[in-house]
């Protein structure tokens, strides 16, 4: 609500300024108006004259005889002026070479193109040159080639743009509703004036009579619109085309959209229809016009022209369109975006075909068909799980690019909100960010022999939340990222603000397509649900096709890839139930390489490079349920088929490796047996051979205890010594206590042992006494 309080406030005032009679709009402002966009200084009085429109400094038609005003630049293809000591030139925001634009007359033959204005050598400044258009997404922030400030700039012009557009639409929707000889009035070309600047609105008309620039030369006396000698046109004002109108431009035609610091031209359909057509011989030529350097627009950091068509129908056929956009999407160059707000296309059908319309739908209903591409609505059934999506066919765009050329737009190609965008056989060069970008709900797209070359980020984009988008035939070469990338991430990955689904999305591909030279990856798939790389060539880059972010039921097939730095085909970080099968590989140390990640991988020919390191094929992780199979490995390396780093058991089978060369060290085989179940496995082993090393020398004892042996073997025999004798021993002393035994009594047996020793001890030992 805080947001949108100003733009319905900003709304009320220019409808209350525009409803005092149909020819305030007509006529010039009075003083106390804004001044238009176009104008960044107005002047002192505040009030407008007929020619201070800085973007038509040049002479009108009827006037091309007179010098131009002191404080004007000459016009181009002239001679240069008489330097003027008086004079002082401001320079341009940045300096460098500029490139020189080359205007077409109407036979379509190239006019010789006259010496650039010079500056007097005496004047104080020189006006400085422009090398490069300057354009920034988070990288280029972070390289610090572009500061916070131009950064918050750019924000703020898109901003702007936005809250023009918003007012514009709702102040003459509000004086169409009046109704009576004013609404009739207004259907005619007219200039708005609000905060945000003017703007050339061309409303509907009773009839199909489609609008041309002699309609918007015919404003004002072609103040805002003006021929130049060369026979181009010079554009220097906002147009609008509202709903139900359309505006129709035909080659041969040179349109240079005016562009200046902050006060820029652009050609804006809301809900209307854009028709640019030339031929191959008489194309249309449209480029940004800086009128003080008599060049095109290079630097985006203050705003910079551009063409948009939101909702609607966009057809562009033979035209050459270069130097459009800046900072985002929307504004970059050529972009076809829907809308949150349904346009009022419906209306203008008449009570016949929205009865046809409401037949339609019944009966595809009763059909069983969900949705169609008529008007009503269209259904969406995304991939995975969640619910499907309502998009009104009023929000959608729709239109097609063909036989064209871009050059040096912000983005190339911008789609959003799209059904059904046919984008066919253009060459889109040197685009400040992508090259062609697909961005949320663009679905059912072709994209057809197309080339992006030198973009400052991806040639081609397919987002989030696109689906069946088919890219054919194509190349993206030379681009500073990938060559393709395909997104088919949910837009949510739990409850948001938006609310949004945690479906994925996917069923888009790449086939007969080559990517040549990129600097990051050739394809890149991030997530989603049955996306294809098919038949596609891939040249050069860090890797070849990337699938990571949790991608399912990728195909990747039949593809040549050659001379990748690292990997030529990853699996990485959660990609399940890949089919890689068919792919031609050449000249890179790792062919495929699956990362905690699963597929089948099956019929590939993989040729690497003469590495110590190299590898046919790697697994990493947890890649359980994986299958490597009926595969062609040729080369030199560590091994032809590593599965040594995987946490579990990889199904592999029938693979050639007859012609792969194990240049790997004794330790690095060794490593590969290094597991710790194989540890296990052989301290298990070696005890059971020590142990029945052990026991096999107590059995051998046990049996030689069990033989029949003479006992005595192991005793010596007894030796006889020399006879020795033997002294008496000293009879002891008496006891003094012991009793004398009486000698006159009878003797009892105690008495004759007694005896009996007594004579032993006295008989003689050892011999004869």
């Amino acid at each position: 609500m805080a947001r949108s309080a100003p733009v319905l406030l900003g709304a009320a005032v220019l409808a209350l300024g525009l409803a005092a009679g149909p020819a305030a709009a007509l006529s010039s402002p009075q003083p106390g108006n804004s001044e238009p966009i176009s104008n960044p200084n107005p002047s002192p009085t505040g009030s407008s004259a007929p020619d201070d429109n800085p973007f038509l400094n040049t002479p009108r038609p009827e006037e091309e005889e007179e010098p131009p005003a002191e404080d004007e630049p000459p016009p181009k293809n002239t001679p240069p002026p008489k330097p003027d000591p008086t004079r002082t030139v401001k320079p341009t925001p940045t300096t460098g070479p500029s490139q020189t634009a080359r205007p077409v007359t109407r036979g379509g033959s190239q006019p010789t193109t006259g010496p650039a204005p010079t500056a007097d050598p005496t004047t104080e400044e020189s006006p400085a040159l422009v090398e490069d258009a300057i354009m920034a997404d988070d990288a280029i922030l972070e390289a610090g080639t572009l500061t916070a400030g131009d950064a918050e700039a750019q924000a703020t012009l898109v901003d702007v743009e936005d809250q023009r557009i918003i007012q514009t639409r709702a102040a003459l929707t509000a004086m169409l509703q009046t109704g009576g000889i004013m609404a009739a009035q207004r259907k005619q070309p007219q200039v708005f004036v609000s905060a945000h600047g003017r703007t050339l609105v061309l409303p509907a008309r009773n009839t199909e009579t489609p609008y041309t620039l002699k309609d918007l030369a015919g404003v004002e006396k072609g103040r805002y619109l003006r021929r130049l000698k060369d026979g181009s046109y010079l554009l220097g004002v906002q147009v609008f085309v509202a709903d139900g109108a359309r505006l129709q431009l035909r080659g041969p035609l040179t349109l240079r959209m005016g562009s200046l610091p902050g006060s820029f031209s652009s050609i804006i359909a809301f809900g209307g229809d854009i028709e640019i057509k030339g031929t191959a011989k008489r194309p249309v030529r449209i480029t940004s016009w800086d009128v003080r350097t008599q060049k095109p627009d290079l630097t985006t950091t203050d705003g910079r022209a551009y063409i948009r068509a939101v909702g609607g129908e966009f057809e562009m056929t033979h035209t050459q369109v270069s130097h459009l956009g800046f900072w985002s999407g929307r504004t970059g160059g050529i972009a076809l975006t829907g809308t949150e707000r349904p346009a009022s296309v419906y209306r203008h059908r008449t009570k016949d075909q929205r009865h046809q319309d409401k037949q339609e739908r019944l009966a595809n209903t009763k059909r069983g068909e969900r949705g169609g591409s008529n008007f009503g609505d269209v259904e969406t059934i995304p991939i995975g799980p969640g619910t499907a999506s309502h998009v009104l066919a009023d929000e959608l765009v729709s239109g097609s690019i063909k036989n064209s050329v871009i050059t040096g737009d912000a983005y190339g190609i911008f789609v959003s909100g799209s059904n059904q965008t046919q984008i066919i056989n253009n060459k889109i060069r040197n685009s400040l960010v992508h090259g062609v970008f697909m961005h949320r709900f663009a679905k059912n797209a072709t994209i057809e022999a197309t080339e992006v070359t030198g973009s400052g980020g991806d040639g081609f984009v397919l987002s989030r939340a696109t689906e069946k988008v088919k890219v054919v035939d194509c190349l993206a070469a030379r681009n500073k990222r990938n060559g393709f990338t395909l997104n088919g991430r949910a837009l949510a990955s739990g409850p948001s603000a938006s609310g949004e689904s945690l479906a994925v999305y996917g069923d888009s591909s790449v086939s007969n397509s080559t990517a040549r030279d990129n600097g990051r990856y050739g394809v890149e798939v991030l997530g989603g649900s049955r996306l294809a790389v098919q038949t596609s060539e891939i040249v050069g880059g860090d890797m070849g096709i990337v699938v990571r972010e949790g991608a399912s039921g990728v195909q990747i097939s039949g593809n040549r890839l050659t001379d990748q730095r690292r990997q030529a085909i990853a699996l990485r970080d959660g990609a399940t139930g890949a089919h890689v099968a068919g792919n031609t590989i050449t000249g890179t140390v790792t062919g495929i390489y699956l990362r905690n990640s699963t597929g089948m991988v099956v019929g590939n020919k993989i040729t690497t490079k003469p590495n110590p390191k190299a590898h046919g094929i790697t697994v990493v992780g947890d890649a359980t349920g994986s299958e490597i199979t009926r595969n062609t490995v040729i080369g030199a390396g560590t091994s032809a088929i590593s599965v040594a780093r995987a946490a579990d058991t990889v199904n592999k089978h029938n693979n050639d490796e007859d012609q792969w060369n194990d240049t790997s060290s004794f330790w690095v085989k060794a490593k590969r047996y290094v597991k710790p179940m194989n540890v296990i496995w052989a301290a298990v082993i070696l005890l059971v051979v020590v142990s029945a090393i052990r026991s096999r020398g107590v059995l051998e004892r046990r049996q030689r205890r069990t033989e029949i042996r003479n006992p005595y073997a192991q005793q010596k025999l007894l030796a006889e010594g020399r006879f020795q004798l033997l002294r008496r021993a000293a009879p002891p002393p008496p006891d003094p206590f012991e009793t004398v035994p009486d000698p006159f009594a009878p003797a009892g047996p105690s008495s004759r042992r007694r005896q009996a020793s007594m004579h032993t001890d006295s008989a003689p030992v050892g011999g004869r006494g």
